[in-house]
C-alpha cells in the first residue's frame, strides 16, 4: 500500500504523458491478465508470410514494430496526432507508411489493395470497409476490446449501465457484421482477464489513456468520487475489474 498522499497521486498522474500505447507507466501500479492466445506472436507469423498488409488503428505502433519483420508493402493508420507523430517516427525506418485517418469510412486505400488487415483493440470496426481493401483469398486478423471492459471501473464513475451498453463489442455480433460484410469468421476466441489497480494513480492515468472508458474524464470533475476511491484501496487494497478481449480472425472468399 502506497504511503503518498492523494493529492501527490493525483498531481503525479495528470502531469505524465498519456501519447502512445504504450503502458509500461503502470508497471507496479497496476496489472492485467494477458490474453492465452499471444496476439503479437500471432500477429508475426501472419505478417511474415503477407505480401501487403495493413494496421488499422495502430497506435503508437508499438504493437506492429514489435511483431517481427513487416511485408514489403506495409500500412498503418492513426487518427490521433500525436499516435501519428510517434507511429511513423517508429514505422518508418522499419518499411511501413503510416496515414493520417479519421477512424471513419472509408479506409484510404484502394480495394484489394491487401492480403492481410490487422488490428489490436480498434475503438470502431468498419466491415464493409475491411472487406473492400481486402483481396479476395485475403485475411482479418485482430484482438478486439470485448463487452464490458473493466465495466467496475466504467459504472464506479458512471453507475449502471443499459444492457445494451454492456452488450456493445459482444464478439457474437462483430461475427455476425463481419459475415454480413462479405467475411467467412475462421476464429473466434474469448476470455475474461482480471486487472488490479494499486493506487489512485494508476486509475487516473488509466482513464486519461483509454478516453472512451469514462467520456470527459477529469480529475476535477470526478475529484470526489476519486477521493472516495483512494480511500476504499488504502482500506481494502487493489480496485479489481475483468477486462474483455477476443481474438478474431475472418476470410474474404477467393
Amino acid at each position: 500500500m502506497t504511503t503518498r498522499t492523494f493529492d501527490d497521486l493525483v498531481a503525479e498522474a495528470e502531469s505524465v504523458s498519456v501519447e502512445g500505447w504504450d503502458f509500461s507507466w503502470l508497471d507496479g501500479r497496476a496489472t492485467e491478465q494477458r490474453p492465452s492466445w499471444g496476439y503479437q506472436r500471432r500477429l508475426g507469423e501472419r505478417l511474415a508470410s503477407a505480401r501487403a498488409a495493413l494496421d488499422i488503428q495502430t497506435g503508437g505502433g508499438e504493437v506492429l514494430a514489435g511483431a517481427g519483420p513487416l511485408p514489403p508493402v506495409m500500412a498503418a493508420t492513426e487518427s490521433w496526432p500525436p499516435n501519428v507523430a510517434k507511429a511513423t517516427t517508429l514505422l518508418h525506418p522499419l518499411g511501413a507508411v503510416v496515414v493520417a485517418d479519421p477512424d471513419e469510412p472509408p479506409l484510404p486505400f484502394a480495394d484489394g489493395a491487401f492480403d492481410l488487415v490487422t488490428s489490436r483493440h480498434p475503438a470502431t470496426v468498419w466491415w464493409p470497409e475491411i472487406a473492400r481493401v481486402l483481396r479476395p483469398g485475403g485475411t482479418y486478423f485482430a484482438q478486439h476490446v470485448g463487452p464490458a471492459s473493466v465495466f467496475e471501473l466504467v459504472e464506479y464513475f458512471l453507475g449502471p449501465q443499459p444492457e445494451e451498453v454492456r452488450r456493445r463489442r459482444h464478439p457474437d455480433d462483430e461475427s455476425r457484421d463481419a459475415e454480413a460484410a462479405g467475411l467467412e469468421v475462421t476464429g473466434l476466441r474469448a476470455e475474461s482477464l482480471r486487472t488490479e489497480f494499486f493506487d489512485i494513480g494508476a486509475v487516473i492515468y488509466f482513464l486519461r489513456k483509454v478516453i472512451w472508458m469514462v467520456p470527459g474524464f477529469t480529475v476535477d470533475r470526478y475529484r470526489d468520487r476519486l477521493r472516495e476511491l483512494d480511500a476504499k484501496i488504502r482500506a481494502e487494497g487493489p480496485f479489481v475489474a475483468h477486462s474483455t478481449r477476443f481474438l478474431i480472425e475472418a476470410r474474404k472468399p477467393a
